[in-house]
């Protein structure tokens, strides 16, 4: 029998080094899947996961992406499978995470004629793709799938390859030796990209002369964590942590001053505040109201994507290059500072940071302190634990009371902010990690929309994996608390309960009703001993903590706008107000 497109197709995805596809089946996208069934049967094929839904595919791609360094791939059928994909591939496109995507197709006989789940799918991905292609003949797969997973890999984005049903179907064709083809080839390997010498000087001036110099970190700088501290060294220096880069760095260091942002610390507002140097490292941070005021400090930035140079802060100097190659450039030149009282100063803020976090965390709520579940994690998880965060409420606690270790890894969605990542994060994070612990932090809320049917997936093949240590946190405070915040704090409007009121849904439960582990816990002190048997469990846990709404996920630094906003949402009738005051006092009256 002959080769069809579609079997060479996935042939071609194992000389990339594909081992395993995230999907969901449909008839647009058949050929591949028995194309990939054929494979399996030889022994030469490509693992295929079966999700509960395309977004989660596309969000496990990126999980992927993120823990391996490797492309991730996800897979649907045409029309509304393709769509599914689509938020999970701005994660991909908004985080900088390699990801192909394979979406079926009508037949191209069809094409233009309204067919049914026919959708223009180029146009559809046109924004979120760095490449995007859909095959109209057997000759013209080789060099999409080549361009596709080259493009993605090198520029760290998106590849979306699309292929109609029929197509997938024909007689596989070579493209000719002739006028009208094109003969591609696979194969890709980052280049080393290095600033110039001259360049590479200027930044050294600028950081040499600094007395206060701060350095921001982002994922970017993941694979420089022995230069960045050795330059923090030279140069007396503090380092912050954007939050995609919160695992760069272990947060034990005494001059790393943890997150920044909405979601940082307050040592890391002052070290972005009273620095006179900063050196920005691999970082897409966006909200610049959280870095020195602009003229306030010189500034190096180092990226390997040069349309993020320069476009938080205007900087003197800035480096196209790879962070730890740069930055291995750069440390020959720069000047050992012998005034340590700046960094020494950095650490003193670290240290009483650290404290105020433990008395926020022990803080009484009603029931669980949601600070206390993250606090009470961190000193029990295994050295290379990987962490997942959702975003809402819980991201605060990932950022703040998770003190991560060296040889830990952590992520979560940063610049799309979407919720229902942490379960697709941590699952995809298993297959890459099998023999790893994993845990996932998600609201009730994020559970909700998405990630409860993602537990189908975790019983469907939890007992594959070499360790079957998988734990999801639920923070089930009823609330869609991040937003409730919003709406107050920013707003100066009450909690919206039309909008804000989630179910009591048991989820603990639920998971045992699916064969895995289930804890429940509305008593604080139960906390500890609750992570102890999860992190134990002889399969994967939900373990759900009843914990307290009113608990305020604090800003490093409150402004007088904020503080007013808030306190006229009280005045406007905001349920519990009384007892927000008073748990917001409590959390305040530790502030040191």
């Amino acid at each position: 029998m002959s080769m069809k497109t579609s079997d060479f197709f996935v042939q071609r995805l194992k000389e990339w080094g594909v081992t395993r596809i995230y999907g969901y089946p449909g008839d647009g996208i058949n050929g591949v899947l028995g194309a990939i069934q054929r494979a399996n049967k030889s022994g030469d094929g490509i693992e295929f996961i079966q999700v509960r839904h395309e977004e989660m595919a596309a969000f496990m791609a990126v999980g992927h992406a993120k823990f391996t360094g490797e492309l991730g791939v996800c897979l649907s059928t045409g029309g509304p499978g393709a769509t599914h994909m689509l938020t999970g591939l701005y994660d991909a496109k908004m985080d900088h995470a390699p990801v192909l995507a394979i979406a079926g197709q009508a037949e191209t006989t069809a094409r233009g004629a309204s067919y049914q789940q026919e959708m223009n799918l180029d146009r559809v991905f046109s924004d979120v793709a760095n490449f995007v292609q859909e095959a109209a003949t057997p000759a013209q797969v080789r060099h999409l799938v080549d361009r596709g997973v080259r493009v993605a890999m090198a520029q760290n984005g998106v590849g979306v390859v699309i292929i109609p049903k029929d197509v997938q179907d024909e007689p596989w064709q070579a493209p000719q030796h002739a006028h009208g083809f094109t003969h591609s080839g696979s194969g890709y390997q980052r280049p080393r990209v290095i600033p110039h010498q001259v360049d590479l000087q200027r930044a050294a001036d600028v950081l040499n002369a600094g007395k206060k110099v701060a350095i921001l970190i982002g994922a970017g700088a993941r694979n420089a964590a022995v230069e960045v501290v050795q330059a923090a060294n030279v140069l007396g220096a503090g380092v912050a942590k954007a939050l995609l880069g919160k695992d760069v760095l272990p947060d034990d260091a005494p001059f790393v001053t943890g997150s920044i942002g909405l979601l940082g610390t307050e040592p890391s507002w002052k070290l972005m505040q009273e620095c006179d140097t900063l050196l920005m490292i691999g970082s897409g941070f966006p909200w610049t109201e959280f870095l020195p005021a602009e003229g306030s400090a010189r500034a190096v930035q180092i990226d390997i994507d040069p349309a993020m140079l320069g476009l938080r802060y205007p900087c003197e100097v800035n480096l196209h290059g790879d962070s730890a190659e740069t930055l291995r450039a750069l440390l020959p030149l720069l000047e050992q500072k012998t005034d340590r009282s700046w960094q020494e100063s950095i650490a003193k803020n670290v240290q009483s940071w650290w404290e105020l976090m433990e008395q926020r965390a022990m803080a009484p709520a009603n029931p669980v302190n949601p600070q206390r579940v993250v606090w009470e994690m961190s000193p029990l998880l295994p050295d290379d634990a990987i962490v997942t965060s959702d975003s809402g409420s819980c991201a605060n606690w990932f950022a703040r009371d998770y003190r991560v270790k060296q040889g830990q890894r952590a992520s979560l969605s940063g610049g799309l902010a979407c919720m229902g990542a942490a379960v697709p994060y941590a699952i995809a994070a298993k297959f890459a990690a099998p023999e790893k612990v994993v845990v996932a932090l998600v609201g009730d809320g994020a559970m909700q929309m998405n990630n409860m049917a993602e537990l189908i997936t975790i019983q469907k093949y939890w007992q594959q994996w070499a360790n079957p240590r998988l734990v999801i946190c639920v923070f089930n405070n009823q609330d869609l608390n991040q937003v409730t915040w919003e709406q107050r704090v920013m707003e100066g409007n009450p909690r919206f309960e039309a909008t804000q009121q989630l179910p009591d849904v048991r989820y603990a439960e639920f998971a045992q009703s699916l064969g895995l582990g289930g804890i429940f816990v509305d008593n604080p002190d139960a906390l500890s001993t609750a992570w102890q048997q999860a992190l134990q469990s002889d399969r994967p846990v939900v373990l759900e903590v009843k914990t307290d709404p009113e608990v305020a996920p604090l800003p490093p630094h409150i402004t007088f706008k904020q503080a007013k906003a808030f306190m006229a949402s009280m005045a406007k009738g905001d349920r519990g107000a009384v007892q927000v005051i008073s748990d917001t006092a409590s959390q305040l009256f530790h502030k040191k």
